[in-house]
């Protein structure tokens, strides 16, 4: 399993094929990268790769997303990437060396400081995407699946939080958590602890109450990991 972890995820990969595009295609500032399915078609990736892959490269301020069809579908370049990019990829591809005492600790960081902040704005930014994040993980036949799933409601926080540099930083540690998040729900052998967990995270956001949300993140993050706290 170590080795399929340290594999580059599917966004990686396009992120990694969107760098080489800008270079060798000699992409300019106010040049217009191919509509999103179309990339999922070129590069062999899901859309939802695609996606994701878009969004670091506007946190990074490289794309500038734009709505549309035909010739105005697709992401307009708004600076070369240069170091950021790449920097960022050799951040999210080297995070298979941390322990799980970093990686967890990391998370506790940003995570109750994102819940704190996200419950601030209040349930129009989150709801979405953590209701979605929730009703997949219901669902889930395999520890692999909920962690899927599992992960895309921690960085649903983060972006809901407002802070584009800390769902950069989750989405890069996607890796790392997977891999010591699948070990964690196979030591407990029962997710009904961790959902009810996220019930609770969802609600404190949703409902406003941002030291209740900071809590239930540390409550949960020890559910996951006692053997850490």
């Amino acid at each position: 399993m170590a080795d399929r972890d340290r594999r580059p995820r599917a966004f990686e990969e396009v992120l990694i094929q969107v760098e080489r595009r800008i270079a060798d295609d000699g992409l300019r500032v106010g040049d217009r990268l191919p509509g999103e399915r179309q990339l999922a078609e070129q590069l062999r990736v899901s859309r939802s790769s695609v996606r994701e892959a878009l969004r670091v490269l506007e946190t990074l301020g490289v794309v500038s997303s734009q709505a549309g069809r035909g010739p105005d579908a697709g992401a307009v370049l708004t600076s070369r990437p240069d170091g950021a990019l790449t920097d960022l990829l050799r951040l999210s591809l080297s995070l298979s060396s941390l322990s799980p005492r970093e990686v967890v600790e990391t998370r506790l960081m940003i995570e109750r400081w994102s819940a704190e902040h996200a419950a601030r704005h209040g349930p129009g930014a989150s709801a979405g995407p953590l209701a979605e994040a929730l009703r997949a993980m219901e669902t889930a036949a395999t520890a692999e699946e909920f962690v899927e799933h599992d992960i895309d409601f921690h960085v649903a926080i983060a972006e809901a939080s407002g802070n584009r540099l800390s769902a950069a930083v989750m989405r890069a540690l996607r890796g790392a958590m997977r891999r010591y998040a699948i070990e964690a729900v196979e030591r407990l052998g029962d997710t009904g602890v961790l959902r009810e967990d996220h019930r609770r995270i969802h609600h404190a956001i949703t409902s406003g109450d941002a030291a209740g949300a900071a809590e239930a993140v540390t409550v949960h993050l020890a559910h996951a990991y006692p053997e850490l706290f």
